[in-house]
């Protein structure tokens, strides 16, 4: 099955500081960049799979976000180090990513949060519901 929320297959984990230019004027990370946060991880664990979005291009096919939701437990602050991890828990007729965002000290929760992106078949600009086989490849299994 190819929806698990315990774990996944195919993670990336990274780490990043809390820079200066990514907080608001009560001195936290400011809610829109938990975004930018997102996609770093993100293109890791697309890289750690062989289709980033280079590739993704390459092979015809372009991966917009439709759907993001962010639940804040805790905010980050300047310096601080965070552990960002990304987990692909849907791949049959999208690409559904979770994340969990913790300090990476304390391992303290801070954000979870959940990306969906579909195919997009780049000469037409048609949403495929099946997600492409290219996908299954990268991923190394069999569409069901």
């Amino acid at each position: 099955m190819s929806r698990n929320k315990r774990a996944s297959r195919w993670s990336a984990e990274i780490e990043l500081q809390v820079q200066f230019f990514d907080l608001d004027p009560m001195e936290i990370v400011w809610h829109g960049n938990y975004v930018k946060y997102l996609e770093t991880a993100r293109c890791a664990l697309l890289d750690s799979i062989g289709y980033n979005y280079t590739q993704m291009k390459e092979s015809g096919y372009a991966w917009p976000v439709i759907d993001l939701h962010l639940r804040y437990v805790k905010p980050a602050a300047f310096g601080q180090r965070l552990k960002l991890h990304a987990a692909i828990m849907e791949w049959e007729n999208q690409l559904k990513i979770d994340y969990l965002i913790t300090d990476a000290v304390t391992g303290h929760r801070l954000t979870r949060a959940s990306t969906t992106q579909v195919a997009v078949d780049m000469s037409t600009r048609e949403m495929c519901f099946v997600s492409p086989p290219v996908l299954f490849e990268k991923l190394g299994v069999l569409p069901s």
